[in-house]
């Protein structure tokens, strides 16, 4: 008796730990997540925790004001709303939608990019291993990321949430399983599954099970491991990216131009440097390197040559691109014209400073 008591008082204590604001955010989100686990093959339970932990349950500035439950920022490729928000750094680009649900969607659509394929080798079912594959990643700077997102998941039994009754995950790759689970161990499918545990083992009493198969699943083979190779010294790394990228110059500063399948981790890497401060000096917190933008190697100037104080700017035109190709500093630019944070591209033929003018303050 004592320990039944034990039992149930540690029940409730662990019952009393549950937030009410979470629970009602699983309440309204869930189908949404199973769904999108349906559709995209992300687990349920990973895009429920992400939701919970990035939005606070949907009561963060970002989700309330950007309805944005994801943190997700600005790239390149997106030409959506915009709010700017002091995160990693000050007044940084965070996606803006027009209801909570965009964000859900547009969060799964965000994983099938080719920085998180590796997360798709791990079995739905493995929400940890989803948990630090998408660290690994890179989806978030925070070193205790996957502890978190597998500490909401078992504290609320996400892990339960796009769950068949057989305890088989819902999944968009054509297979649909119906019967008695029990019967499952003893039918043979062709995907190459592993035999299902001690609870799952058929019986004599068992209906049968009838597997609906609406196209084949796709089999993951990789080796293990890569075959050894010596690794270069970061001074020949560096030393073969240049041979790679010619060096050229433009106001004094260094500048490489980006080439397929260059990103600034993998740039910064190979020239020794932070990521961080690579994009610092490119005015790129939240942007994507696309092929053929300049990759300034140090700190861009403040100012410019006097004869092009004045320059004319036209319709298209953006404001990141005409600083990148003069060499000069974002936010200098932007203090000398009084632009605010949100302007981006250039609506008309106007023209712009880029030094101070010789009599003003």
């Amino acid at each position: 008796m004592i320990i039944i008591a034990a039992m149930v008082l540690g029940m409730s204590a662990a019952a009393q730990k549950q937030n009410p604001t979470y629970l009602a955010y699983i309440e309204q989100w869930k189908e949404t997540a199973v769904q999108n686990q349906a559709d995209y093959g992300i687990p349920a339970s990973i895009i429920m925790a992400q939701a919970l932990l990035e939005s606070a349950a949907g009561t963060s500035e970002l989700a309330v004001n950007a309805r944005n439950h994801f943190g997700i920022k600005c790239t390149s490729e997106w030409f959506g709303g915009v709010y700017y928000y002091d995160d990693d750094s000050k007044g940084e680009c965070f996606r803006q939608y027009a209801n909570a649900a965009e964000s859900f969607k547009d969060h799964a659509l965000f994983l099938q990019r080719p920085r998180y394929a590796t997360c798709f080798e791990i079995a739905i079912e493995d929400y940890e291993g989803w948990a630090y594959r998408l660290k690994a990643c890179g989806y978030a700077t925070d070193k205790n990321y996957a502890p978190k997102l597998i500490k909401i998941i078992e504290d609320y039994r996400l892990d339960t949430l796009g769950v068949t009754g057989d305890g088989l995950p819902v999944t968009g790759d054509g297979l649909r399983v119906t019967g008695d689970s029990a019967a499952l161990n003893s039918v043979a499918l062709n995907s190459g599954s592993a035999a299902l545990n001690s609870d799952q083992r058929s019986h004599s009493t068992a209906t049968p099970v009838v597997v609906h198969r609406t196209e084949p699943i796709a089999v993951i083979t990789h080796d293990p491991e890569p075959p050894y190779e010596e690794p270069l010294s970061a001074k020949d790394e560096k030393k073969l990216f240049l041979l790679q990228h010619p060096v050229k110059k433009c106001n004094g500063v260094k500048y490489v131009s980006a080439r397929d399948g260059d990103s600034y981790a993998n740039v910064a890497f190979r020239l020794n440097v932070r990521e961080r401060l690579l994009r610092e000096w490119n005015d790129a917190l939240g942007r994507e390197m696309k092929t053929g933008d300049r990759i300034y190697m140090g700190a861009k100037k403040k100012k410019v040559a006097p004869e092009k104080t004045l320059m004319w700017v036209h319709p298209g035109e953006s404001l990141w691109e005409v600083c990148q190709r003069e060499g000069i500093q974002m936010a200098r630019v932007q203090q000398l014209n009084g632009f605010a944070p949100e302007v981006r591209v250039f609506r008309t033929r106007q023209q712009i400073l880029l030094n101070k003018v010789k009599g003003e303050n």
